[in-house]
């Protein structure tokens, strides 16, 4: 069979799959992704058998360790697999709550209820775990996935896309809710974000270069993120200490994902004080600082920041660092590089940190916490399929409510229109 041909065959029973999803409730919806669960734990020395046949090409194609490590599926993290799902299912069901209610001058009662997206395309690089959890999203929100995963990770999930969908067939859900694209032929990309007749929304997730493909060539709507270029903002009045473990945090933690801080702002009347310290403690940590002309006046050892700098995702032991003037300064700055993910500001003052909020155009912006916060699970989302940082429909960690819209509903007794 033609890719093409096969392709349009999956989206047509997506489609399909989603419409008698609509149907379901949330018992039969929980009760898969509970046996979903189940499968992974009964057959993950299958699992890690399909998983093992992958990690011989990603070293031949040169992935990182880094990459790598994220490839390899353990019985750990096939336990978390599970336990993810789990949790998928002990979360409340957004499909059908009414999140609104009026009644006009005629009597018309006016509502929205929510309801599911409908078919997305979901197109992800290297790591096995994120089908499992894009799938389980997806199925509790009442949408029908299409998984396009990195040819990478070939193996590892055509057969979790197995186990799952015969978990879905056994609890009497559409199996076709859960597809996985069975090629690592990169055609297959472009022909899935063609396929507008069929499925409602695309999700990228991966490098830039993805998601710019993507936005620039899909027919379809898409949610993304570039890059996370994430500031934090050390603010005239702010607690030293505190400013100290927030920033450590933000950047040492885990470098390489996409909500670690890359420049750190610090006001000028606390740098003398601060930066020497927090360079010292960066260091320490394998942290290469590249600074601004006056940290360089502070301290003369560390490396020059380039204009390049500033908009980077450096994804490394690599950090950006400007001493400011004031607030002004270090909101031009954001404005100007930022990347609309996450932002911070470290202040004691009230009213410079409610300006922060109000001003900053980002998906989440915090007070006095770590950007390493920009996560689905940590902000009491339960899970994410992915941060957008466009503003249509969603901003920010995308979990169960983001994977759903509105409708509107009217009750009426026999009104018509003059």
């Amino acid at each position: 069979m033609r890719l093409s041909h096969m392709m349009e065959d999956m989206a047509r029973d997506a489609r399909d799959a989603s419409r008698q999803l609509r149907r379901m409730g949330r018992e039969q919806k929980d009760d898969a992704l509970r046996l979903m669960a189940k499968r992974l734990l009964e057959h993950q020395e299958e699992i890690i058998e399909e998983n093992q046949k992958d990690l011989p090409l990603a070293r031949e194609v040169g992935l990182s360790p880094a990459m790598i490590d994220r490839l390899t599926l353990s019985p750990s993290v096939i336990a978390d697999m599970a336990g993810g799902l789990r949790e998928v299912a002990g979360l409340p069901d957004p499909v059908g709550e009414i999140t609104g209610m009026w009644k006009r001058p005629n009597g018309l009662q006016v509502g929205r209820v929510r309801i599911p997206l409908g078919v997305i395309g979901f197109i992800y690089e290297s790591r096995p775990n994120v089908t499992v959890d894009a799938a389980g999203l997806c199925l509790k929100s009442g949408n029908a996935v299409i998984l396009k995963g990195g040819s990478e990770a070939i193996h590892s999930n055509i057969i979790l896309g197995r186990l799952l969908a015969e978990a879905l067939k056994e609890t009497g859900v559409p199996e076709k809710a859960i597809q996985v694209i069975p090629t690592t032929n990169r055609e297959a990309v472009n022909i899935l974000i063609g396929l507008d007749e069929w499925i409602d929304v695309i999700i990228p997730r991966g490098g830039e270069g993805l998601i710019r493909f993507v936005a620039d060539h899909s027919r379809i709507p898409v949610l993304k993120h570039y890059k996370g270029v994430c500031h934090v903002y050390v603010d005239q009045s702010a607690p030293l200490n505190m400013a100290e473990e927030i920033c450590f945090n933000a950047k040492v933690q885990r470098p390489g994902v996409c909500n670690a801080m890359e420049t750190l702002l610090v006001h000028e009347a606390v740098a003398p004080e601060f930066l020497p310290r927090m360079v010292r403690r960066f260091r320490d940590a394998g942290v290469e600082i590249r600074g601004c002309p006056r940290c360089l006046a502070l301290i003369p050892d560390i490396r020059p920041a380039e204009e390049a700098d500033w908009p980077a995702e450096f994804l490394d032991l690599i950090l950006a660092v400007k001493i400011v003037t004031d607030m002004d300064e270090a909101l031009d700055h954001i404005e100007t590089y930022g990347s609309r993910h996450t932002e911070a500001i470290i202040t004691s003052d009230y009213g410079r940190s409610q300006r922060f909020l109000a001003e900053v155009d980002s998906s989440v912006v915090l007070v006095n916490a770590s950007t390493r916060f920009n996560d689905g699970n940590q902000l009491g989302l339960g899970a994410e399929i992915g941060i957008n940082t466009s503003k249509l429909h969603a901003f920010g960690p995308m979990g169960l409510e983001e994977l759903t819209t509105t409708k509107f509903i009217v009750y009426g007794q026999g009104q018509t229109r003059k």
